[in-house]
């Protein structure tokens, strides 16, 4: 199947740079709807998660939008899902910002939290040591960089898999004050803590490696 003939849904639950996504995503070729509808989010063929901001908020505005249950039901039907930035973050079972715990989606065990680095945000290009195997990095240099903007992140993996159906996951991971993950592709979920839609040539090759599998 092309390109061209892929349909993609970019969830508007209040967060995120929606459009920026949206015009990135376009020109890989898919056919691009930004919607909170849940039958557009479950039919079609990529849902991408993004998200702006602080962890609860995010949570909050998917909630409003039963986004937790779309992404489970996608997941459980080997329907592919890719999270972006606090998209990425809310995947995990909590975030903790300023002292306050919020429960995340729970697709992933372990906790998001602040990044243990002298300045803060994060902002700006880092290169990223990709996982063996990864088909989001699929053709791009050890050197490419990526662009960040965010100041938590989740800083170790837990999953082991051991008890779920989905294979083994590929980490990808960067360095600012200590490691941590800058994406995770595991079956039909995949994250990214960076933003891809703001990454340039680096960033809409990643997005068409991730249309092109779907």
């Amino acid at each position: 199947m092309s390109a061209a003939s892929k349909s993609v849904t970019i969830l508007d639950y209040g967060s995120g740079n929606l459009r920026s996504a949206q015009r990135a995503l376009e020109r890989t070729g898919a056919q691009v709807t930004v919607t909170s509808d849940r039958d557009a989010a479950m039919e079609c063929d990529g849902l991408v998660v993004p998200g702006v901001g602080a962890f609860a908020a995010c949570m909050a505005g998917l909630r409003s939008v039963v986004g937790e249950r779309i992404i489970g039901q996608r997941l459980a039907g080997g329907r592919p899902v890719l999270g972006i930035c606090v998209g990425m973050q809310i995947l995990f079972e909590e975030g903790v910002e300023f002292g306050v715990q919020t429960t995340g989606c729970g697709e992933w065990p372990g906790t998001v939290s602040q990044l243990p680095a002298p300045v803060l945000p994060h902002m700006g290009w880092n290169t990223v040591t990709a996982g063996e195997g990864s088909v989001l990095f699929d053709g791009l240099d050890a050197d490419t960089r990526f662009y960040f903007v965010h100041s938590y992140a989740a800083q170790t993996w837990e999953w082991s898999g051991s008890d779920s159906a989905l294979p083994p996951a590929v980490t990808t991971w960067a360095e600012h004050g200590g490691e941590f993950l800058a994406a995770v592709e595991n079956g039909p979920l995949s994250a990214t803590q960076f933003h891809p839609e703001k990454s340039g040539d680096a960033g809409a090759h990643l997005l068409r490696n991730w249309v092109h599998a779907l």
